[in-house]
């Protein structure tokens, strides 16, 4: 698919099929993730794909925003190997798992996956939940399947403001 189509048509999916992401396709979009850039080069991100009942219950008891997603990608990040920024009150975490999280969430949609990035759940709980080890914190949860068949984009998905409203040259 052409970029600007991809960017264009994806949508945050909120019906799902039962239908289950291919191992082969999968691959994809999580290489897609391993190639996204971070800061210094540290690719602090993990990337847990969440496909048995067990835990998938957990992300449910999480989150009402599954929307019966077959495949969660938990975005995490080692809190302990990020990069810290001049004058030291930010560091590279947030902004790197960011960056994976939307080159997976693109890759998926250029795949013909549909997706939807959560972040409506209490990350701590769900860490603990999940057995997650203690230097890493969770920064979003990728739904990804096939959107059930009826199901699209809400009602409001393509209103955008001007780019003048949002775009100054200074």
């Amino acid at each position: 698919m052409e970029f600007n189509d991809v960017v264009k048509n994806r949508y945050s999916c909120k019906k799902y099929s039962e239908r289950k992401v291919d191992r082969a396709i999968l691959g994809e979009i999580l290489e897609a993730g391993r190639l996204a850039p971070t800061a210094k080069n540290l690719q602090e991100q993990h990337i847990y794909v969440v496909e048995s009942e067990e835990n998938l219950a957990k992300i449910d008891k999480a989150t009402p925003c599954r929307y019966g997603a077959p495949t969660v990608l938990v975005v995490a990040f080692d809190k302990n190997n990020v990069f810290t920024y001049p004058g030291g009150q930010r560091d590279s975490g947030i902004e790197d798992a960011s960056i994976v999280a939307t080159h997976l969430m693109l890759a998926a949609a250029n795949e013909g996956v549909d997706s939807c990035w959560l972040n409506f759940f209490n990350p701590d709980a769900l860490a603990g939940d999940l057995g997650l080890p203690d230097n890493e914190e969770i920064l979003m949860l990728l739904d990804l399947g096939y959107a059930e068949e009826g199901a699209g984009p809400l009602d409001n998905h393509s209103s955008r403001k001007e780019l003048s409203e949002t775009v100054s040259y200074i």
